[in-house]
């Protein structure tokens, strides 16, 4: 008797899941049907704000649903990042997924709350730039060279500014610091944007910012740029050299692309990755990419998940011979 009890349990369970099943496939179908929520984990206006916005704008047009960018700042974007694990994974949260806060932060971070491999359904690539060397007008050195000189010659009397500790802005300068045997003070914020407010009213000095966000400053001759972080020069920069022309083995590319927490369907992942890529191609957002010093990045799920594995490993000596490392 026993016997035909479970027998028949595990019939109505299977019965149960095949008329789930065509519900479903029609749900993940007719998705989206409403309103996405796009996870920013840092402020307004730094370059990962904008260019999330620059694509998610053309994602909503093409999906015919409104992304709607939700900033969690804090933490170094930790918190943010957090929240995207944790959510539900309907395909209706999605969010950034950085060099930073998935291949740097486990090497800086004592305990993340989130695993960046096994929490995560990486979906498409969006964006790779450099970071740029800038300095407020009032440091009196216009090239690398002349920088590196006067930092050499004024340990510690020169501050740098950060969008957070853990941040690929804060570890470009960290890495410049171990090459070049200079010393500089570490202020971070939560965000790039404060850290270009005050450093373009001079009260840090030195940042090495994402190129998208700082960029416009230097045209405006508001900042000085000695450098770039990229292995060559910057088409939308031509006159500003790669920092490994004076710094040997100085390379830091940023790349940013978009994803949702584990256990997203398989097709909705597949459908959000298409658009996301799609989107790349569209003129208006080449443009806007090319004037902010950037260029696509389109990337697969795969390619993705392979990217952030493989960058892990390349980062965690890094960080631990720079000696940087946040609590928490």
């Amino acid at each position: 008797m026993p016997q035909f009890k479970t027998s028949r349990r595990a019939l109505l369970v299977g019965a149960a899941a095949t008329l789930a099943a065509p519900g479903l496939a029609r749900a993940q179908d007719a998705f989206p049907n409403k309103q996405i929520k796009f996870i920013v984990p840092y402020t307004p206006a730094g370059a990962t704000d904008n260019i999330s916005r620059i694509v998610m704008a053309k994602v909503s047009e093409m999906l015919g649903q409104q992304v709607l960018i939700d900033n969690r700042a804090g933490g170094g974007g930790t918190i943010g990042t957090d929240a995207l694990a944790k959510a539900a994974p309907d395909g209706y949260t999605i969010g950034l997924i950085t060099i930073s806060m998935f291949c740097m932060a486990p090497a800086l971070y004592a305990k993340l709350p989130y695993d960046p491999v096994k929490d995560f359904s990486p979906m498409a690539g969006m964006s790779v730039w450099p970071n740029m060397l800038v300095v407020h007008p009032s440091v009196p050195a216009k090239t690398v060279p002349e920088l590196i000189a006067l930092l050499k010659a004024n340990p510690g009397k020169y501050n740098m500014a950060s969008s957070g500790s853990g941040t690929t802005i804060h570890l470009a300068g960290e890495m410049f610091k171990q090459l070049t045997g200079t010393d500089m003070l570490h202020v971070p914020y939560k965000g790039s944007a404060g850290a270009i407010q005050d450093l373009l009213a001079g009260n840090v000095h030195i940042m090495f910012d994402n190129m998208p966000s700082c960029w416009p400053h230097v045209q405006a001759g508001k900042l000085r740029a000695l450098g770039v972080t990229s292995r060559t020069r910057n088409k939308a920069a031509p006159d500003v050299p790669a920092i490994i022309e004076f710094v040997p083995n100085y390379v830091v590319e940023v790349w940013m692309g978009f994803g949702g927490p584990a256990g997203v369907p398989q097709p909705i992942v597949d459908k959000l990755a298409a658009v996301g890529t799609r989107a790349l191609e569209d003129p208006d957002v080449k443009a806007k990419f090319a004037a902010l010093g950037s260029d696509p990045w389109p990337m697969p799920p795969k390619g993705l998940q392979d990217r952030i594995v493989s960058e892990i490993a390349v980062w965690a000596p890094i960080v631990k011979a720079s000696g940087a490392k946040v609590d928490g």
